[in-house]
């Protein structure tokens, strides 16, 4: 049974409000998945902050019109799947990890910075490090001197001990 007018309304407002704050939408082809593996799919997207969700496209474009998205709405045919972040990976990275696993989930494409991107940008989008893991590698790459020189002091006072002793 299809949705009434203010479902309708209700759908597109939802997502406007996610697309407001997004930074990153991809989309897949989702054709053949079994719902155990949609599921799974949908615990790795909340765990990584991602809005995920199968939608009309005629209401996904309604939304994205007028936002730096709406050029994405030439690659929103057949049953798709819409992944929306806030990070600028995180969509594109769920989506591509659970397609290496799983061959029926195809990546058509996304957009991110007002940039629609095809398969492989989405890709390439999906291969850089998290926000998390580029601040970790920064405070690794801080503390290495401070580091360092604790150990240098440390042993300079050992040798010192021994000297002395």
């Amino acid at each position: 049974m299809g949705l009434n007018l203010n479902d309708k309304k209700a759908v597109v407002a939802e997502v406007s409000a996610q697309v407001a704050n997004a930074q990153t939408i991809a989309i897949a082809e989702y054709r053949g998945i079994e719902v155990t593996d949609l599921t799974v799919l949908r615990k790795k997207a909340r765990e990584s902050g991602v809005y995920l969700r199968v939608l009309k496209n005629t209401l996904v474009r309604r939304a994205v019109a007028d936002t730096p998205f709406a050029g994405l709405a030439d690659q929103m045919v057949g049953p798709l799947i819409y992944s929306i972040s806030a990070d600028p990976v995180a969509a594109a990275k769920v989506l591509n990890d659970f397609a290496k696993s799983n061959d029926k989930l195809v990546l058509k494409g996304g957009s991110y910075a007002g940039k629609v991107l095809d398969k492989a940008g989405l890709q390439a989008l999906a291969s850089i490090p998290s926000r998390d893991e580029l601040l970790s590698k920064l405070l690794y790459v801080m503390k290495a001197p401070v580091t360092g020189l604790a150990v240098c002091l440390g042993a300079l006072a050992k040798q010192r001990e021994e000297v002395a002793a």
